[in-house]
């Protein structure tokens, strides 16, 4: 079986298959990005907790719940593994479908973490307090770098969560909009339930062409037609839509 393959079925689709930039060039951050998080916060009523005893109480309420870590998904170094329970799914969905593109575990870096123990370059706007954000970690494989960022592109795009590319220490920080991703999530399941799966494949080191239209029962013109390729020259960690995919 060829690897890298990732397939988006009903009910387990996170992002709509739209053009987007590959490099992931609106993950630049901005001021206006604070303000679209913040007031998000404000939308959805969010406290901006303050104290670990705070965290817990709200974790005992249901108000946040455990993220925990899995087979697709590792937590390092994170003080408070609780969150909003549509960022624990979104985290899971993500984590699922990064593990299936990549052949790796999505590694979480922080979660809610209270305004007594937000780190010294935090910023004073910053909405982890909320339990509304979470922050990934940046990989140097590029194809998988390519494959993450495709897909908080297109979620941004589509208005459920701002993404920001940060560095020292290089990673991702991702605020979730929970109800926007729930309505998100559930019209994507309508849309697509009685539709064929759609399946984008990550290029492997001894990948050809047609060896990869051969195992998705394609045709190597159809993939070049799809991807905008001129000839048939491909390489590693070369993100592939690929046509009538089974």
């Amino acid at each position: 079986m060829l690897q890298g393959a990732i397939r988006f079925v009903a009910g387990t689709v996170l992002l709509a298959l739209v053009a987007v930039p590959a490099s992931g060039q609106s993950l630049q951050g901005s001021t206006a990005s604070l303000d679209r998080q913040n007031r998000a916060a404000q939308e959805h009523d969010f406290t901006y907790i303050d104290t670990a005893a705070r965290l817990r109480q709200f974790a005992q309420q249901g108000w946040l719940v455990r993220v925990q870590p899995g087979e697709d998904l590792g937590l390092h170094a994170v003080s408070f593994p609780y969150a909003r329970p549509e960022v624990a799914l979104f985290i899971e969905r993500l984590a699922s479908q990064y593990r299936a593109a990549c052949g790796e575990q999505l590694v979480v870096t922080s979660l809610t973490r209270p305004l007594s123990r937000q780190p010294s370059n935090a910023s004073d706007r910053s909405v982890h307090p909320t339990g509304m954000a979470v922050d990934l970690r940046y990989n140097w494989n590029r194809g998988c770098r390519l494959w993450i960022e495709r897909v908080l592109v297109s979620l941004e795009g589509a208005g459920v969560l701002e993404a920001t590319r940060e560095r020292g220490p290089a990673h991702y920080h991702v605020a979730l909009f929970p109800a926007q991703y729930a309505a998100y999530v559930e019209q994507l399941t309508t849309d697509l339930i009685d539709e064929s799966e759609a399946v984008i494949h990550v290029v492997q080191r001894g990948d050809s062409l047609w060896r990869i239209a051969n195992y998705y029962g394609t045709t190597v013109d159809a993939i070049r037609l799809t991807n905008g390729l001129r000839g048939s020259r491909i390489y590693q960690g070369q993100i592939l839509d690929i046509p009538n995919g089974r």
